[in-house]
């Protein structure tokens, strides 16, 4: 916990460091916004002054120029809001960008750590929450010292004891400020959690709603789920309570400057010791500009709690890996591709072993593998190494003889293609769901796509044909018209490398018969790697590669021994 608050604040501080080059525009303006307070508190003081004197002459004058500071700066608030809109969206976005990438590149294996639910929340939520960071906090951080000091520089001009005052009852405000923050901080880091709470349990739960109304327990899970939004209101609620002992604290050392200064120049004005009052007004609306600043870092303040809470799980994503050099892949549609592991490592969990212990073997172009064994001997972890999503801890992965740790993602992606055990089909048309392999092809592409994978003998019997729409995750589709349209995607791709993870898992044994002879003809002429169970899939075709706790089985027999 202590190193991932310690991650947490270096992360903040390399995004504050970040964001200083975006806030000098709002700082600028902000600034000359302050000094036109000035400006106008002098014409105010002056103005009424001059009235309270029985005085008519430069009063004109002086409302103009009141006036017209008034116009400018109100013009420049606009334009500090703006630049500091614009700086926050311009960090979000460039984090959003960051951690998407960070995800992209870790893969699906990043789900065996973290919580989908919690991830979705870290893109969305979390860097939403950093818009004060960049467009109020670190601003308000540079003002809440220049600020002051201009106004305290301009009431020293009148009055150096005023300014004193001021100095005074501005410096207790941070102590104020610094004693809430911690409280703040904690209660803004129980308040994400509750929220990432409340969000997993409700995904998990509309995920498997299904699994809930068979099992009666829709009253159950529902009062659960009200329990998890009552402590976030609850926790929500402290944070709002923290957060008014800090604007407490302020305006109690406002409102003290303010009432010591006004018995001062009273006690002045009845002794005779003030030409006018016109001085004493002048510093007594000198206060409110010089609290300001000071009210706007303290607003910013809570906005710095909330983005150190949502550091903690930003900061723990995985860093977007450098990309490798790009090594050419020209021949690869050529002559096929070839695979080979040699002698490699992986571990998923240092308390269950190696998921790959040493495990060689080649593939050469063309020819077919079959990868068999009991669950948990590895099959899957050689799928997942060789579609990029995890890297082995010791050995080498060849691709063409080439590392596939030196092939750019994008490289690897387009001469492989991949059908796992439960493909994804997203809300659309059956067509869309083909197409999301090659989204450029045209209708014939997608048509043929479709025959070829037989999927047009069952879109033909619904209304629309390929244009059906189907569900949320194929809603409406059986188990083998779902593979069949993910195999239907493997031949609108049309990529030499064909990995296939237990395709015919959880198919009845006539779907798996009509699924196994689409990609039989799918795998003509291709490098494929098929990892199953199935005895029916044994009988595909190609050489056989037995594995035993994540090694060959004589190699593994060998270790027994």
């Amino acid at each position: 916990m202590e190193d991932q608050k310690r991650a947490a604040r270096a992360w903040i501080r390399a995004q504050t460091a970040a964001g200083r080059a975006a806030a000098r525009p709002v700082v600028t303006l902000a600034l000359a916004g302050t000094l036109l307070a000035i400006g106008q508190a002098w014409c105010a003081g002056m103005l009424l002054g001059a009235l309270l004197r029985g005085g008519r002459g430069g009063l004109g004058w002086l409302a103009a120029g009141f006036a017209l500071a008034a116009l400018a700066r109100a013009g420049l608030g606009v334009m500090a809001e703006r630049a500091a809109f614009a700086a926050g969206a311009a960090a979000r976005r460039r984090l959003r960008s960051e951690a998407l990438g960070a995800l992209l590149a870790t893969g699906p294996a990043l789900l065996r750590r973290s919580h989908s639910g919690e991830l979705a929340a870290s893109v969305i939520d979390r860097i939403e929450a950093l818009e004060g960071l960049f467009a109020r906090w670190i601003p308000a951080a540079t003002l809440a010292l220049a600020g002051p000091a201009l106004v305290a520089l301009a009431a020293l001009a009148a009055d150096r004891l005023a300014a004193l005052v001021l100095i005074g009852a501005g410096l207790a405000v941070p102590v104020a400020m610094a004693l809430s923050g911690i409280g703040a901080a904690a209660a803004s880091r129980r308040q994400f959690l509750a929220m990432t709470h409340l969000q997993t349990r409700f995904l998990d739960r509309v995920r498997g709603i299904a699994t809930i109304v068979l099992a009666g327990r829709t009253e159950n899970e529902a009062n659960a789920l009200a329990r998890a939004a009552a402590e976030l209101r609850v926790r929500t609620m402290r944070v709002l309570r923290v957060a008014f002992l800090s604007s407490a604290a302020l305006d109690a050392a406002a409102a003290a400057a303010l009432v010591g200064l006004a018995i001062r120049y009273a006690l002045l004005l009845r002794a005779g010791a003030l030409a006018g009052p016109g001085t004493a007004l002048f510093v007594l609306l000198l206060v409110p500009e010089f609290f300001a600043p000071l009210r706007a870092f303290s607003a910013a303040y809570q906005d710095r709690m909330h983005a150190v809470a949502a550091a903690e799980s930003l900061s723990a994503l995985p860093p977007v890996p450098p990309a490798p050099a790009i090594l050419p892949v020209r021949t690869v549609a050529a002559q096929g591709v070839s695979v080979a592991f040699e002698d490699v490592v992986l571990v998923w969990d240092p308390a269950r072993g190696r998921a790959l212990d040493g495990l060689s073997f080649r593939v050469p172009a063309g020819e077919t593998l079959i990868l068999a064994g009991p669950s948990g001997a590895g099959k899957s972890t050689v799928i997942e190494i060789l579609l990029g999503f995890v890297r082995p801890d010791h050995g080498r992965v060849t691709i063409n003889g080439a590392d596939i740790a030196s092939l750019v993602p994008q490289a690897l992606a387009r001469f492989t293609a991949w059908v796992g055990q439960r493909p994804m089909l997203f809300a659309g048309t059956i067509a869309g769901n083909i197409r999301f392999a090659r989204p450029e092809a045209t209708d014939a592409e997608v048509a043929e796509a479709a025959r070829l994978a037989h999927v047009d003998r069952f879109a033909a019997d619904l209304p629309r044909g390929l244009a059906t729409p189907v569900g949320e995750g194929g809603f409406g589709l059986s188990g083998g018209q779902a593979q069949r349209i993910a195999i239907a995607r493997a031949f609108l791709k049309d990529a030499p490398l064909l990995l296939l993870d237990e395709p015919t898992a959880h198919l009845d044994p006539q779907s798996e018969g009509e699924v196994l002879e689409g990609l039989r003809r799918l795998a003509l002429g291709r490098t494929v790697i098929l990892a199953t169970h199935s005895a029916l899939a044994h009988g595909f075709g190609g050489r056989r590669l037995d594995l035993r706790a994540g090694r060959t089985v004589a190699a593994a027999e060998r270790g027994a021994a």
